[in-house]
């Protein structure tokens, strides 16, 4: 057990370039509290000890004048609570950011404000840490030039939560398992979710609005994603949920409204004797409700809602083996069959083809025109007349009639 110091600090004068804040700590036994009063504080500070820093009131800020990190934590058991933090570096290679943590456990960052820093809160092989509250956005430049908002890298085991990312690039978990995310809220960033090499981790209840890509799952494997909301991913590409290599997935219970691609399968499950489970999902008003790239096989489609999209399949590689999936027991607004005995399932199964006149698939200058009365009349022309054979993409077996619930 630390003996706990409890060390308020009196501002006397303009404290920006007094640097009283890395004496404070420099001079702190281990496990102090540094209450700090309102007034702008010198950062590129360096945390080397188990303590904790709050504001004990509104208005305490932490700046960075433009150089380097604001805070760099190297010791476990740090908590930064109810700070506002800004001005950090404009360097990319260096990860210039508002808050760096490295090699720890058992901190907290919660409550606290960054604006105007090129990364936001970076967690460089930290476990069993609290990531809460925070409101984050980056320096007004381009998307590109963002630095991440929230970046978790070799660190397991944390919790996430109800953090708001505007206008920063993504949040990337690489590396990194067994993490519970949460609760948390992102518009007009890249990715607002972005998973590369990483296992067992939660990903439940977030909100995604306006960003280019919700949750993009990649090289990854043992992950569960349910109850998220994914709205209006942004440009033709514009992508709700992703999959790119990925085993023993769970997807389930979300809602991805208003996007070009509602979910995108490519190349998973990947490992052999395996599954992917898509379940009780809510796939609305989505230019392509699921569009399949390269091998795509044995998924476990069921209990979907697929309505309003203006094309429920696509699949855009001759190998993507979309018929090889189990799909059964989804809701499509498509189907045209009928349900004689009332048990909510469609007396002949819902199978969707793919027609060689619907170029627009394979042709990103006919896509342009996607959507438009002309292609909506071709589409139409091409199922009621199509020129060749038909291609067979999928059948779902015990179509529901009827939206539950």
């Amino acid at each position: 057990m630390f003996r706990v110091f409890v060390i308020t600090l009196l501002l006397l004068s303009s404290l920006l370039n007094a640097g009283i804040l890395q004496e404070a700590i420099d001079n702190a036994p281990v496990g102090s509290i540094l209450k700090l009063p309102a007034g702008v504080y010198k950062g590129n500070i360096v945390i080397n000890k188990p303590l904790t820093i709050l504001g004990k009131e509104d208005g305490v800020v932490i700046d960075g004048e433009n150089k380097g990190t604001v805070i760099k934590i190297t010791s476990s058991y740090v908590t930064l609570k109810n700070l506002k933090i800004i001005n950090s570096g404009e360097l990319h290679h260096q990860l210039d950011a508002a808050i760096t943590v490295e090699k720890a456990k058992q901190c907290e960052i919660s409550d606290c404000i960054i604006e105007d820093c090129l990364f936001g809160i970076d967690l460089q092989m930290v476990n069993n840490s609290i990531i809460s509250n925070n409101y984050i956005t980056s320096k007004d430049v381009d998307l590109g030039l963002r630095g991440d908002g929230l970046r978790l890298w070799y660190s397991n085991d944390n919790v996430v939560k109800k953090n708001s990312l505007i206008k920063s690039r993504d949040m990337v978990v690489w590396y990194s398992h067994g993490n519970l995310i949460e609760e948390n809220y992102a518009e007009y960033c890249r990715y607002s979710l972005h998973f590369m090499y990483a296992g067992k981790n939660m990903v439940k209840n977030n909100t995604y609005k306006f960003n280019s890509v919700g949750i993009f799952f990649m090289y990854s494997q043992d992950t569960i994603a349910t109850g998220n909301v994914i709205q209006s991913s942004i440009g033709a590409t514009g992508m709700g949920i992703g999959l790119k290599d990925v085993s023993n997935f769970t997807i389930k219970d979300n809602t991805v409204i208003y996007c070009a691609q509602g979910l995108y399968i490519d190349r998973s499950p990947f490992e052999p004797g395996t599954n992917n489970w898509i379940t009780g999902n809510k796939v609305l008003y989505n230019s392509e409700a699921m569009h399949f790239h390269s091998l795509s096989e044995n998924n476990i489609i069921k209990d979907n809602t697929i309505m309003g999209n203006i094309e429920d399949i696509v699949n855009d590689s001759r190998g993507s083996k979309t018929n090889e999936n189990e799909i059964v027991g989804n809701y499509w607004d498509n189907y045209i069959g009928f349900d004689r005995d009332g048990d909510n399932i469609g007396d002949t199964p819902h199978k969707v083809f793919q027609y060689a006149d619907q170029l627009w698939i394979y042709n990103p200058n006919v896509k342009f025109f996607y959507g438009s009365p002309v292609i909506s009349l071709l589409n139409f022309l091409a199922k009621l007349a199509p020129f060749t054979k038909p291609i067979f993409l999928l059948e779902d077996e015990k179509p529901k009639v009827r939206i539950e619930g």
